[in-house]
């Protein structure tokens, strides 16, 4: 299911897009993250580092799913910035990777911030990237 909702009680743009929680569907979030990077005027090489940004939050998501789960990711669009919430439904007792671990130094290097949350059995990862000022 993918759905546009126009403009967000912020102003913002807002894209939701939802598909199986397999690394197969990868590939659709990854490339529709490039693809709103780009609306944005993103320099090629943000465009890529948002990209792997994504797709090694959906890893650490996908790692900690349900079998069964759904993958939804939520694209914030604002002028100069790209924001990107990924949940999934998690099994019982997971626990996202350390902020002190590789895959979250990897998130942080490639992005402005990067953020998690787990409750009522979901997991939420949040990472934000503004364009660079001289694009």
């Amino acid at each position: 299911m993918t759905q546009l909702t126009g403009q967000a009680a912020t102003g913002d743009d807002v894209v939701h897009l939802t598909v199986p929680a397999d690394g197969g569907y990868l590939g659709v979030l990854r490339t529709a993250t490039a693809g709103l990077a780009a609306r944005l005027q993103f320099a090629l090489d943000e465009i890529e580092d948002l990209r792997i940004a994504v797709d090694e939050a959906c890893a650490m998501l996908l790692a900690v799913a349900t079998s069964d789960a759904e993958l939804e990711c939520r694209f914030s669009v604002t002028e100069d910035a790209l924001t990107v919430e990924v949940t999934v439904p998690t099994v019982r007792g997971a626990a996202l990777p350390a902020e002190s671990s590789f895959a979250w130094k990897v998130l942080t290097a490639l992005t402005t911030s990067a953020r998690a949350t787990a409750s009522d059995g979901r997991a939420t990862i949040s990472l934000l990237t503004r364009r660079s000022t001289g694009y």
